[in-house]
Order: structure tokens, then sequence, then C-alpha cells
């Protein structure tokens, strides 16, 4: 049950006088929610100063001006299309008001001759004449000390004023409880953080435009608040993940031992060090969630399979799922090699194996016959079932749903999860997005692997770019040409994949040419890839289908068409594609002039860098909490108060806190556990540290 004194917040908006049926909808969307406290996260991000005031004698225009004024007299024009005019004046000179949309009944109501009133609204000068058009405010004479002050502006909507935010968030304030304090005295001094009551109230209250960015301490306190509840709702989760009942999965090692014996490279320290957190968690009595991220061709692969060995040692049986079918064959091709030379059952079941093929491989699982099954989405349907599924290890994870990670764990009793990525993720998203994982990160490449030669070059230049790419192939290297569209359209001048690779065609034989897209059939996009991995076809254009996943180590020329509009993650997970050899490979970033200094800088940290976890960093910086993984991030969007990355300060700082508070009073039974306990409340994670699965 939630605390009696929390619900002032979370009565419903139509308990503030103003917002009935009418602006409900409207006022919902603009703050995200129904309730007085979903109004109170929505922050002002501007100011207006209405207290300028000076005599209409002295007056400059171009201010906002806020007065009392007598009405002098009206003049109603003949025509709807010319201005209605109202002169008034102050004691030293006068003013006349233009309304372009008018009611002459509203009008001589609100603004009776000879009648005193205060107004505000910008001053403009015409003809030497001080005007102001369309006062923002009209109000009685007793108002003027209280409109001659700083207006808070809040972002809008269709439909929605600021005078009605205004109006409804003063009464939404009036209602704010005093709760006790939750966080850490001493950090609380040492930051300068005001109380909650107080730093909300300041932030509604803003009296510079200082005081509407994140970095001020009302606002800094509000984000921490926030991120503080994120964490340690998110440390409950992890701490009860590792409570549920599980299998031990410690086997022998002599598949492992075989496996490291037949393998052509030695393992990096890395792949080492992280094969040891992952086995330490199979051998514990409850269920691993582990998140393992490494760079393009730092060896995940490798890793997953001993993982999976592991499991196979133990007589139970292994998953890995892909997020496309291109992907799953990848990974079949390559761990079947390694499965036969030890004499593994492995099996491929994508959705196009259908019939008594299918039926027959659906069989095996069911009885065991089957030690690892590869596959994409196919695995979900609730025709796959598995013997004695106990390890499930799900590449690139961020492209499957919370559902359909759940609905895979379903199919074993209780197995370990294993989500891997290659796509670059900043520190502060592994926090709050798969904060509720434990973490393993492979920071290290296979020795000999040579640095990509990243070249930036102006579109001006692309007949160079081919002669070059002639040269290239002539020599015996396969190449990949990336464009960002599929087609033309009328809303860019971008080139077009089709169009690139008609051009290439004739210039290389269209033999030697291939093309994918994601509109493409996936036996389509299956065949010429396979044509490319064959040699057959020496150039690949494609879209950014192939971002994710491809192995060809043959290939070692990328070049991306206009670079300037693909995002760092995505220009480093293309750039990936060349670094599966060991040969030298070129990755040239061809933009068009002229270059925005976003653009510019990006381009220019690919070039002098290959970190993909500095390069998500730069990424974050440069787009702020958005497409980071080629799709918007819940990890940041579903943030009230707390802005990233201008608050990763304050979220690492959560972290430590929230692990520190757990370790010490794991039922948070001490004052402020208590206290604790109502942040979580109020940011709603009670029902997340009660419900919330894997994932």
């Amino acid at each position: 049950m939630r605390p009696e004194i929390l619900n002032p917040l979370f009565s419903p908006l139509t308990s503030l006088k103003g917002i009935g049926s009418q602006y409900l909808r409207l006022i919902s969307a603009l703050c995200n929610g129904s309730r007085a406290a979903d109004l109170l996260w929505h922050l002002p991000s501007s100011i207006v100063d209405r207290r300028y005031g000076a005599p209409l004698s002295e007056a400059k225009a171009g201010n906002i001006w806020t007065g009392l004024i007598r009405v002098i007299r009206h003049e109603e024009p003949k025509s709807r299309k010319q201005p209605y005019r109202i002169e008034v004046e102050d004691e030293t000179g006068s003013l006349t008001l233009n309304f372009f949309k008018w009611y002459p009944g509203v009008l001589k109501k609100n603004l009776p001759e000879n009648g005193l009133r205060v107004i505000s609204g910008k001053l403009e000068s015409f003809n030497g004449h001080l005007q102001m058009n369309h006062p923002d405010y009209i109000g009685l004479s007793d108002s003027l000390e209280k409109l001659q002050s700083i207006e808070p502006i809040y972002p809008l909507c269709a439909g929605v004023s600021n005078k009605l935010v205004l109006r409804v968030m003063s009464e939404a304030l009036a209602r704010l409880p005093h709760l006790p304090e939750w966080q850490d005295a001493s950090f609380v001094k040492q930051q300068n953080f005001p109380s909650w009551y107080e730093a909300l109230y300041q932030a509604h209250k803003p009296q510079s435009i200082a005081d509407t960015l994140p970095q001020v301490p009302a606002r800094r306190r509000l984000a921490y608040d926030e991120l503080l509840a994120d964490q340690l709702a998110l440390a409950m989760v992890r701490a009860r993940n590792k409570k549920q009942a599980g299998h031990v999965l410690a086997g022998d090692g002599l598949l492992r031992r075989r496996f490291l014996e037949i393998l052509e490279f030695e393992l990096t320290n890395a792949q080492k060090r992280v094969l040891k957190e992952i086995a330490a968690d199979m051998a514990q009595p409850y269920t691993m969630l582990r998140l393992l991220q490494g760079d393009v061709g730092s060896g995940k692969t490798a890793v997953a399979f001993m993982s999976m060995l592991n499991a196979v040692e133990c007589r139970r049986q292994a998953a890995l799922m892909a997020p496309t079918e291109i992907l799953a064959k990848q990974h079949f091709d390559t761990l079947s090699v390694w499965a036969g030379a030890l004499g593994i059952k492995i099996a491929l079941l994508t959705g196009a194996i259908k019939g008594k093929k299918r039926m027959l491989l659906l069989e095996k699982l069911a009885s065991g016959k089957i030690d690892i099954l590869i596959g994409t989405h196919a695995l979900f349907t609730q025709s796959v079932s598995f013997s004695n599924l106990a390890f499930v290890v799900i590449d690139e994870q961020h492209r499957f749903g919370v559902n359909q990670r759940l609905s895979l764990s379903a199919k074993g009793d209780r197995p370990d999860i294993l989500v891997m990525t290659a796509t670059p993720i900043p520190r502060t998203l592994v926090l709050t997005q798969y904060g509720d994982m434990d973490y393993s990160q492979i920071d290290e490449l296979p020795k000999g692997r040579l640095p990509v030669d990243t070249r930036v070059v102006p579109l001006s230049k692309s007949d160079e770019v081919v002669a070059g790419l002639k040269r290239k192939i002539e020599s015996g290297s396969r190449a990949y040409w990336v464009c960002p569209l599929v087609e033309e359209t009328q809303k860019s001048d971008l080139a077009a994949a089709r169009h690139r690779f008609e051009t290439l065609c004739q210039i290389f034989g269209a033999e030697n040419v291939g093309l994918v897209h994601g509109k493409m059939k996936d036996k389509e996009k299956d065949a010429v890839m396979e044509r490319f991995k064959k040699g057959v076809i020496k150039l690949l254009v494609a879209t950014t289908v192939i971002e994710v996943g491809v192995n060809v180590p043959e290939a070692t020329v990328m070049i991306i068409e206009h670079a300037e509009h693909f995002g760092l993650a995505q220009l480093h997970q293309l750039r990936g594609r060349i670094k599966r050899g060991f040969e030298a490979s070129t990755c040239i970033l061809l933009y068009g002039a002229p270059l925005s200094e976003t653009a510019r800088e990006r381009l220019n940290i690919m070039k002098k860098s290959e970190d993909g976890f500095l390069i998500a960093e730069k990424d974050l910086e440069l787009r702020g909490g958005g497409e980071i993984l080629g799709t918007r991030q819940s990890g940041f969007e579903n943030f009230r108060l707390a802005q990233l990355p201008e608050h990763k300060d304050l979220l690492f700082a959560a972290h430590k806190d929230a692990e520190l508070v757990l370790n010490m009073d794991k039922n948070l039974q001490t004052p402020r556990g208590q206290a604790l306990k109502l942040l979580l409340y109020l940011f709603e994670k009670d029902e997340t540290t009660k419900t919330y699965k894997a994932g």
C-alpha cells in the first residue's frame, strides 16, 4: 500500500481546479501522466521577466512591460482585416494596444473606457509611438504586484497555454507534503542540495534563466532523487535474481579443454577473465543474468560457445538466439565446425525451416538428441520444446524485447541467461537499461589484429575513391559500399543504394557487384550474402542491414556514403565488418559538404579512435540520450527529472549509494531505509522491486 503522506501527489489531475474532461487529455499527454505528481515533474524550460515597469515616457521598445494603465478610448475599425486599437495611458505617457483577432464585446468588458487595468506584454515602436500587440495579461488594478514578477515558461502543446499550466501548477505545488530526508546528510551538504520540498518548489519558481539549467542545485537534487530510486530498485532486482533457485552448472572441463586445443588462436586475457566470471555464476545454485559487452572482433562467440560447452558437459542443453536469419546462420556455420570436431550435436532453427524437416528437428530437440540449438525468433514459438534447456545466449540482445527474453527463459527450467552485444554501450546506459544484470566486458582484441585505416573524404572525390577501390578489388580484396537509403525520396537527396549499385555495376561489371537492403526477402538477401562470402561477388552495395554480425574476413574495404548522417555507434558497427580478419583494412567515410560542427566532430572521432567504449561515451555526449543503439532507449527516455549525460556524475554516485544502502540495510529498516521506501513509492519503483524479472 502506498503511504498516505504521498496521496496528494497521486491524486488525479481532475482534482485540480480548471482541469475537466476538456483539458485532461491534453495535459495528460503534455506531462506524460494523469496525476498531480506527473504535472509536478513537468519543469519550466525558460522564464519571462515581467518586472520591468518604467514610466511609459521612459519605457524602451523591445522590453516586456508590466504596469497600471487607464483606458482612454476604443477605436473599432470598419474592416475585420484591420486591428482593433485601444489607447491607454499612465501618468507620464500613452500606449496603443493592438488586437488583430478581436471581439468588441469582450474587449470593452475587459478594458472599459476610463477603467484602471494592469497589463503585461512586449513593447514595440511604430512611427515613434509605443504600442503593444495582444497583451499577454490583462488584470484588475490590484494584480500589479503579483503580475510584476518572474514568470516560468513551460514546454507546451497545442491547446494548452502557459497561463493554464501556471494556474494548475500553483495548486499542485500547494499540495506538496513535507517528506522525511532520504538522502545521506553528508552528500546533501557536499552537493549543496536543498530539501526535496525546497528543490521542487525552487525548480518551479526560477528567478533567472540559469535556474532552468540542469546543473543548478535544485534540479540536481531532483535528478539525484530519481536516479537513486532507479538504481536502488535495480540493485534490489539484482539481489533478488541471485536468490532465485537455479541449477549448478559446473562441468568437468573436458569439452572446453578439447576446444582450446582445436582453436586456431589463443584466448586473450580479457576472454579468460570473462569466462571465469561466467563460470562462477553458472556454478552457483541461482539463475544467472549477465550482460557481455565486447567490441567487434573481440571474441564473444568463442566465450559464448565455451560457456555453452559447460552446460553440455553437465548433460544439459544450450540455445543461442540471434536477431536475424543471416546472423543465426553465420553463428551456425561457425559453431557447427567447432561442435563437429568435439562430437557435439548442433542444429539451426529459423522460420524458413518448415515441414518434415522442422518436425524431425523438434522431435530431436524434445528428446535431448540436440545439445545446442541456434535460431531466431522461431525459438519463441509454442511448438519448440527442449528436453533440458539450462543455458541461453542472446546475441545483440537490445534488438529483442523484454517479453521475448522472458519467453525464451521460460522454455527451460530456470536457465542461466547470457546476453551479449557488440554495440558500444555507454556506462550510463549499462547502469540504467541493463542495471538488473551483472556485467562483463571484453576490452581487448586478439593479438595480430591490425588497426583500420580510417579516412574522411568529401563526396566530390568519389571518382578517386572508385579508382582506388578498383585497384583493391583487382588485387583480390572484397569491399562493402554502404548507402543510407534504399531509394531516392522527395525529402532527401542522399545517394540511393539502387542508384549506386547500378553505377558500380557499369564500372566493375554486373557479375562482380551485389545489392542487399532491408526491403529484400530473407532468401534473396541470404543468396547475395552467400555469393559475397564465397567471393563470387567482389563488391557488396548495402544499406545498414549489414551493420550487425555479418562475417566475411576477406572483406577489407568499407566505404560509407554520406557518413555524416550516421551516428557514431552505427559508424563503429559498420567499420567493424572489416575487422574480422588479420589483414590491413581501410574504411572511407564519404561526406557531403557543408558539414555541421557535430558531424565534423563525429567523423574526426571515427578517424582518431577504434575504442568502442570511448566512441559510445562520445556518442552519448553528442546525441544525448537519443538513439544510442539505433532505437531510442527506454533507459533514458523514462527519466522525468534526470538528464543524461548532464547528470552522469549523479548516476554513478546513485549506483554506489544504492549498493552501500543494501549492503548495510538490505530490508530498508533503518530510519533512512524507511525514508528510501517513500522514495521508491514516489517514483513508482515499488512494484518494480516485486514483479520485475530478468531483462
